[in-house]
């Protein structure tokens, strides 16, 4: 939840404000005449989703034997998993 300060008050002590927002990633709206005027916030971190493509195709890609043998263990894993006996553990 943002914390509510006037803007002469961040104003007055603005790298401590900048440190609690960069630190400790702390939220606030900033008031001029009882009107919010601006928010003081990290900014977001990460990638952006149009960045996604290229990414991926950044990453390690199996080969032919890996892939084969993945599709192998997951359908063992199913068979598996389909065997078990579902019990509902709120029974007694």
């Amino acid at each position: 939840m943002a914390q509510t300060l006037t803007v002469t008050e961040v104003a007055r002590n603005f790298a401590e404000y900048i440190n609690r927002v960069s630190y400790r990633g702390e939220n606030f709206v900033l008031v001029r005449g009882n009107k919010p005027v601006a928010e003081l916030r990290p900014v977001p971190a990460g990638k952006k989703l149009a960045e996604l493509p290229s990414l991926l195709a950044s990453l390690p890609h199996l080969s032919p034997a890996e892939a084969t043998q993945l599709s192998d263990d997951l359908a063992a894993a199913r068979e598996e998993f389909a065997r078990v006996e579902v019990r509902d553990p709120w029974e007694s």
